[in-house]
């Protein structure tokens, strides 16, 4: 033993001792293997002689994947017998990541894999890169509902995740020439080993056509048919043996498409053809935060709502009552079994396609099917700027659900009676709350529709709902105050600590035990370690690993050399205005150009990592990245100052990158004008594994801020108020410019060609913005609501920004100060578990409690 004391443990040693990990027993280890072979021998038909890296892959996929058929199986079962409410959260995102090591820390089989690996010759880590990410996401909103499965399953919640099946998801970022270059993700290229097909559930989905209106009642008739055929995923809570499924609708077109009609083109054309009916789940919209009024974007919203109603009502209908002879056909009982969660606007049409199958379908009378549809139905905002809000064309809609379009008439008429009722004479207000807006082009407010078909409307932090009640839906919420909650995000503690960062879990576990990773309220624990030298100690020697091991994979990728000694400063999220990348270059010229001026000071030296991608039609956002790349060159390239600042910008940044970059950062950059986040949630993952935050008062950095102390976050900016303020007095670039000589010079450079000598004014459409439209404007939406929102005021909030990140430079070079702060940090992160979140959308929205207990293993007897 003392021998082996002395050698430095191997990298496959040392994940062995963490006991996070899971137990490695000798049989489980043989079992393991043996499979291994047989799915390398039986289903992918290869030999070792031949096998490729990504068969072992394949091969260890299939294996763990078999760990997940028993429990599977038996928690629907488990379903059918008990008939609990249903929870089914509709997104058209679900922005997954990969699975593999995820299910393998769920199940406890993390250990007894790397050993069997091990044992076989493998690296089981050079393994779990092969897998592709389902990128079926754009970012904050499609993760989230990612990491509510993971908390549904682990709170032993019967929900099910319904959504699209894209064969494209968000495209793949390549940097040429400095540039945002988009690549199609065409992530199932060599199958998919998580996804099961189930065509024996495939529904068909109506679009076009017309109405007949018949004494006894309405038909939506000459329609043409899209199949929906469903593919189900597995989704294993935190070792308890639950298995929930997520449900991806993919389109096919049916047989007789286009063939029933003559048609003129012939057979051949007609087959072809068939590939319209199908691009529905061709590919993911790629935009965060804006509105494109595509009508295949309308066709997915709608494709999505229909089949999973269908799925919904004939579950209801069949489920166990008893007996299996009874069908239930009393829809009254219909919110007692079933909660419908809209992840924003985009499935809203969930509200009347569930009123038109209760009337017209099952001939309920309005009254009742309109009594149902609110009690069921449950909607989620997720952001406050106007050119995110759905308003679609009324003469999309005609065309493509002229049905829809009716029963919306109806629901406004009747919603508009109301208003009229409890607010004689208030004609503006009508025209402010009804679902369909006048002037131009007339449109359908999918927010409207849903805020008056939903018994709840949350937003995701404390101040975001507080802004939707004070402001954008102010009227709903004076009319319906009881409708309106909040329920702050959170992240999954499974993915964004114990498996993206086992060093740091098990530096923890070492402390508290193992319980926080069900019930992460426990990290406050932490406190009484917080002069602790020893945790002190190894809570820097984690993030010391962590750098070195990120710094490691950045040199293999971008050919720069790493201070890993330097403070790694992070700002990943989709390039957007609001999010102000253009603030964090502000720092980085004015901290460059006082290198320059005093090369010879004692500057803290900082490796700057900017990265995310930009919508491909989001000009804007392109220049940005191009602004960064460009001052990279400069700032990398000059002895001067040499490792004392680096600029990275990280390519294609995605679920797995973030789980390389967040355990790796120092810094966490979360600096949006105050009141645009509605929450953010990569700030969470960063205050979680242990970097400080530099930020505005916005979205969940105020309950950050609440959670981990004042003044163990770096606060800076103005708040909502100043930010109002602001708008009501007029915000003048030009004052702060003229004003601050270092902003001065950093604007003049770029403006100048300084960072783009080859091109001088590269960059003038960008300085032109911040000079003269980063300012208030009036929109077509808040023109008639009396409302001025904000640009984003990056000027305004430069000289206390700067100063802020000088105080952040001082308390780094105080390393022991530095880790007390990141363990308040830590021992107050345990709020912004998605398992709290969801305990709370269980309790306080879909009236059901959600439960730690496991149920009986597929190898138990019952």
């Amino acid at each position: 033993i003392s021998g082996n004391m002395s050698k430095p443990l191997s990298d496959h040693d040392r994940k062995k001792q963490i006991s996070v990990r899971g137990l490695a027993g000798v049989e489980n280890v043989t079992d393991l293997k043996t499979n291994f072979n047989r799915h390398l021998h039986f289903t992918l038909v290869k030999d070792r002689n031949v096998s490729t890296k990504r068969d072992y892959y394949f091969a260890l996929a299939n294996t763990v994947r078999d760990h997940l058929v028993g429990r599977w199986i038996r928690t629907q079962q488990h379903y059918y017998e008990k008939d609990p409410k249903r929870v089914y959260y509709l997104s058209l995102e679900f922005y997954m990541g990969r699975t593999l090591q995820n299910t393998m820390v769920n199940l406890a089989l993390e250990n007894a894999c790397d050993e069997a690996m091990y044992q076989l010759g493998l690296d089981m880590e050079e393994l779990e890169d092969i897998e592709e990410d389902a990128g079926l996401g754009n970012g904050g909103l499609g993760r989230l509902a990612a990491c509510f499965l993971d908390s549904m399953a682990s709170l032993g919640l019967a929900a099910y995740g319904y959504g699209i099946r894209y064969e494209f998801g968000i495209f793949n970022q390549k940097i040429v020439n400095g540039w945002q270059v988009e690549e199609a993700d065409d992530w199932l290229r060599y199958g998919n080993p998580w996804e099961k097909a189930r065509p024996e559930y495939m529904r068909p989905v109506h679009f076009y056509g017309r109405t007949e209106h018949h004494p006894d009642g309405v038909k939506w008739v000459d329609t043409q048919v899209v199949l929906a055929l469903p593919y189900d995923t597995p989704v294993p809570g935190y070792r308890n043996n639950i298995v929930n499924t997520m449900r991806l609708w993919s389109a096919k077109a049916p047989c007789e498409f286009n063939l029933k009609d003559f048609n003129i083109g012939g057979y051949i054309q007609a087959v072809l053809d068939r590939n319209l009916a199908e691009n529905i789940s061709r590919v993911l919209y790629p935009n965060d935060n804006f509105f494109e009024g595509k009508e295949l974007r309308l066709k997915q919203e709608y494709f999505v709502v229909a089949a999973t109603l269908q799925d919904i009502i004939r579950r209801f209908k069949a489920s166990k009552f008893g007996s299996r002879e009874v069908v239930r056909t009393d829809f009254a009982l219909l919110p007692e079994k079933v909660a419908i969660q809209l992840n924003d606007t985009h499935p809203a049409l969930a509200i009347p396609e569930l009123m038109r199958v209760l009337v017209d379908d099952e001939k309920l009378s309005w009254e009742k099917a309109w009594d149902v549809t609110v009690k069921t139905c449950a909607y989620t905002n997720h952001t406050v700027l106007p050119e995110a809000l759905e308003r679609w064309p009324i003469d999309l809609f005609q065309n493509l659900l002229p049905r829809h379009l009716e029963i919306i008439y109806e629901i406004n008429r009747r919603h508009l009676e109301r208003v009229a009722s409890l607010y004689p004479g208030d004609s503006d207000r009508l025209r402010r709350m009804s679902l369909i807006e006048e002037g131009g082009i007339k449109r359908v407010n999918m927010a409207h529709l849903c805020i008056v078909g939903a018994h709840a409307v949350n937003g995701v932090a404390r101040i975001h709902s507080d802004i939707l009640k004070a402001t954008v839906f102010r009227d709903f919420y004076e009319m319906d105050p009881h409708k309106f909650q909040n329920k702050t995000n959170g992240i999954t503690p499974r993915r964004w600590l114990v498996m993206c960062n086992p060093g740091l879990a098990e530096v923890i576990a070492e402390r508290i035990g193992e319980d926080f990773i069900r019930d992460l309220d426990q990290l406050k624990k932490l406190l009484n370690y917080v002069n602790d030298d020893a945790l002190i100690r190894d809570i820097a020697k984690v993030k010391q690993e962590n750098k070195l091991k990120f710094a490691t994979h950045l040199e293999e990728h971008y050919k720069v050399k790493i201070n890993p000694n330097s403070m790694f400063d992070i700002q990943v999220k989709r390039i957007h205005e609001y999010k102000r990348q253009l603030l964090n270059c502000l720092h980085i010229v004015t901290f460059y150009n006082r290198i320059k001026k005093e090369p010879n000071k004692q500057w803290t030296p900082r490796t700057i990592m900017i990265g995310g991608k930009a919508a491909p039609g989001y000009h804007t956002a392109k220049m940005i990245i191009r602004l960064i790349t460009a001052i990279g060159e400069v700032v990398n390239n000059d002895p001067v100052v040499g490792d004392r600042l680096k600029v990275i910008f990280l390519e294609n940044y995605r679920v797995t990158l973030a789980e390389k970059a967040v355990p790796a950062a120092d810094l966490s950059e979360q600096i949006s004008t105050a009141g645009t986040e509605a929450s953010g949630t990569g700030n969470m993952k960063f205050m979680l594994n242990g970097a400080l935050t530099i930020g505005t008062m916005d979205g969940a950095n105020v309950e950050m801020a609440e959670e981990a102390g004042e003044n163990n976050i770096f606060i800076f900016g103005m708040r909502v108020e100043d930010v109002e303020a602001m708008d009501r007095k007029g915000y003048n670039a030009s004052e702060y410019y003229n004003r601050i000589p270092e902003l001065k010079q950093a604007i003049d450079q770029i403006a100048g060609g300084f960072f783009s000598p080859k091109q001088p004014d590269l960059f003038k459409d960008i300085v032109n913005m911040l000079m003269h439209h980063d300012r208030n404007y009036v929109t077509h939406v808040f023109a008639f609501s009396g409302q001025t929102p904000h640009r984003f005021k990056v000027f305004a909030d430069y000289e206390d920004y700067i100063k802020c990140q000088e105080k952040v430079s001082a308390l780094y070079k105080k390393p022991k100060e530095w880790t007390k702060k990141v363990i308040y940090n830590i021992a107050g992160s345990g709020k912004f578990s998605s398992d709290r979140t969801i305990a709370q959308y269980a309790r306080e929205i879909w009236g059901v409690e959600p439960s730690l207990e496991k149920i009986a293993a597929p190898d138990d007897p019952k």
